[in-house]
């Protein structure tokens, strides 16, 4: 049984002008313990989905299920609090969750490649070191469920592959489902085990995906070559006519 399964949901915002859908029809399923992805342009509507799933967001037509457990996430922004320092920002959630699985704070920071920094402030680290303190947050509380909004989108491309590597080395070690958003074709095939592709807003599935690649996966032609599958299904999701338009 699938551990995230999102059957027929829709979502529109109302706006002067009438509803605005931004969500069409929207169909998936990420097993236990699987890296999915939602790879589309930006703006398509992503980022609603993940509120959708969090639960931020209960106004939707369809039904979502989620099995039980424990919920993370991890947003394009670090969220740090800057009066805390990284330690206290890790353990906060925790608190106030009445405790909960940390385990060793200092082991989370260094599965993050942050060896000694649980004392500093989040003002003296770089942004890409924040984003790890972020992601060494999400995984203290052990989640069953992890959701990724465009978690490297603010990175460069070096410091964006570095802090991906953190993460597929903590996740291969606590297997927690994961359904990530991106409009990065490489990021999401390097990350990967299933692409959805979307479509220009008002989003729809166009495509579903499996990456049978073995990790870790570096560039090189075996790579390059699912890339280049997935751009082409991404060029005929974007000439798909959006609802009301002619085909």
């Amino acid at each position: 049984m699938a551990f995230l399964e999102i059957a027929h949901v829709s979502k529109s915002y109302a706006t002067p002008a009438g509803e605005k859908p931004v969500l069409i029809d929207i169909s998936l399923e990420v097993e236990p313990g699987e890296f999915g992805v939602v790879l589309g342009p930006s703006g398509c509507g992503k980022t609603t989905l993940l509120r959708l799933i969090s639960g931020l967001d209960s106004r939707y037509r369809g039904r979502i299920r989620v099995a039980p457990g424990r919920l993370g996430v991890v947003f394009q922004e670090p969220r740090l609090l800057p009066w805390l320092r990284v330690q206290e920002n890790i353990r906060f959630p925790l608190a106030a969750a009445s405790g909960g699985p940390a385990g060793d704070v200092d082991a989370w920071l260094v599965g993050m490649g942050l060896r000694g920094y649980g004392s500093a402030y989040p003002r003296q680290l770089s942004l890409g070191m924040q984003q790890r303190v972020a992601l060494a947050r999400a995984f203290a509380v052990r989640p069953h469920l992890l959701l990724l909004d465009e978690p490297f989108s603010a990175l460069d491309e070096v410091t964006a592959a570095t802090v991906a590597e953190h993460l597929l080395r903590l996740w291969s070690r606590e297997r927690p489902t994961v359904l990530m958003v991106t409009h990065r074709v490489e990021e999401a095939v390097t990350l990967a085990d299933r692409i959805w592709i979307f479509t220009p807003g008002p989003a729809r599935v166009w495509a579903s995906l499996a990456v049978p690649l073995e990790r870790p996966r570096r560039r090189g032609p075996l790579v390059w070559e699912v890339v280049e599958e997935v751009r082409a299904r991404i060029g005929e999701a974007a000439k798909t006519p959006g609802p009301g338009e002619g085909r």
